[in-house]
């Protein structure tokens, strides 16, 4: 699926969108390679505009769809008040509303899937969201959302559900063919630098803002692969395989070009995004921004060196402070996070509350654990629709302590620390008896 993608599997239509939310990285290009520096480690997995558009100009029904981070307000449709039992560091961002990407949340409103799968929180949760009507449709839609924990001893990381499925299709991975128009139309809005730029939109400053396939590029692309649609098995090696007898200690990476993505680029004829970060960086731009980006960062960093993000809060980085997460941080962070806590308010509700309905109602062919069953309480309920603004201050001074900076200010080297390296020998600790 690489950055964003739709494929097809027995007529099921599936899509998927990689990395998480964060606003200042958001409306940059994708400018980073190995070798990875301090700043471009962090900034590499971060969701990205191009990405959301181009799944935005997407018309025809998606299945299934898939996202490393929650899409944001998807905790009011489940059992919110066990969610925070089970992760009560939680709390303050469920409450203000802050919790998870503003990019899939945009994605999960346009896209409609039957299905949405998550990661990146490590706890198990279930969540059934009923969609409004629109005028085109007889009977509104609705997203049936599931997020799983971590594969561990004593976790719920394990839900098998059946999908309805053609079983006359074929039993391969297939391209879709819409989603190969919507590439080709938009090709040409690619960058590969760390510039912010914003994605064309009906405001009167673009010519064109509309990239949708018409049926005629989308019969193009049919004809183009004389409607075999089939993906080839064409994996091919780019790396040693790891041999425990020969042990390498800090060997540099080094930045590859996938053959696969280029055989795909050429097909279609579009811009191998790696092959152009290349280009760039023998040219010597690339290499200049680099230099830069440090000084860069710590201005994000201070609200300064960038427009303000088209999302007005930026607190997806505080979602993935949680204990059992692979930080790539120079601190250990073993601060207490279970009792951060905000009373709710009704001045401020949630940011998709005109467009989301109360309908709170688990469906059948989503079966979870009885510790997952609803909650009806309706005090609970009408919270769910209430968040507080916090103060920016204490936010803020959460977002720059993971970033990892010393007392001068200045980014120490980043290593890959896990926490709590007990829980893989201990029973799970963060279930509340």
């Amino acid at each position: 699926l690489g950055y964003a993608g739709v494929v097809r599997f027995r007529g099921v239509r599936i899509g998927g969108i990689s990395g998480i939310f964060k606003s200042h990285d958001y409306r940059k290009g994708h400018f980073e390679c190995p070798p990875y520096n301090q700043q471009t480690i962090r900034s590499a997995y971060h969701v990205r505009n191009i990405e959301v558009f181009k799944l935005k100009q997407l018309k025809r029904p998606m299945d299934i769809f898939m996202s490393h981070d929650w899409p944001r307000s998807i905790y009011h449709y489940g059992n919110k008040k066990q969610l925070l039992k089970m992760k009560s560091f939680f709390r303050q961002e469920v409450e203000n509303n802050t919790l998870g990407s503003p990019a899939a949340s945009e994605l999960l409103q346009h896209l409609k899937p039957t299905y949405w799968f998550s990661a990146h929180l490590h706890v198990k949760f279930a969540a059934f969201m009923q969609h409004q009507a629109t005028a085109k449709e007889e009977l509104p839609k609705a997203t049936k959302f599931l997020a799983l924990d971590k594969c561990l001893p004593h976790r719920d990381f394990l839900q098998i559900i059946d999908i309805e499925h053609d079983p006359n299709a074929s039993d391969s991975l297939e391209y879709d063919a819409e989603w190969i128009a919507v590439l080709k139309a938009t090709n040409s809005l690619i960058n590969v630098t760390q510039s912010s730029w914003n994605m064309p939109e009906n405001n009167g400053l673009h010519a064109k803002w509309d990239y949708s396939a018409t049926e005629e590029a989308i019969k193009e692309v049919l004809e183009e692969l004389n409607h075999n649609l089939k993906i080839p098995c064409n994996f091919t090696l780019t790396a040693a395989c790891y041999d425990p007898s020969k042990p390498q200690k800090h060997v540099e990476p080094v930045h590859t070009i996938n053959p696969q993505t280029t055989e795909f680029c050429a097909l279609f004829g579009l811009t191998d995004i790696n092959e152009r970060i290349q280009q760039a960086k023998e040219e010597g731009s690339v290499r200049g921004e680099y230099e830069e980006e440090e000084e860069e960062e710590e201005m994000d960093s201070a609200g300064s060196a960038e427009e303000p993000s088209e999302y007005n809060t930026d607190n997806s980085g505080l979602s993935s402070i949680n204990p059992d997460e692979i930080m790539l941080d120079e601190e250990g962070g073993d601060e207490d996070l279970s009792t951060c806590s905000v009373d709710p308010s009704p001045d401020h509700p949630p940011d998709f509350s005109a467009s989301f309905s109360d309908i709170r109602i688990m469906p059948d062919s989503m079966v979870v654990s009885s510790d997952d069953a609803m909650d009806s309480n309706n005090e609970e309920l009408e919270k769910s629709g209430a968040s507080k603004q916090t103060e920016e201050k204490s936010l803020n001074e959460r977002s720059l302590k993971r970033i990892g900076c010393n007392e001068n200010g200045n980014s120490g080297m980043k290593k890959i620390k896990r926490r709590n390296q007990a829980i893989y020998a201990a029973e799970d600790e963060d279930k509340t008896e």
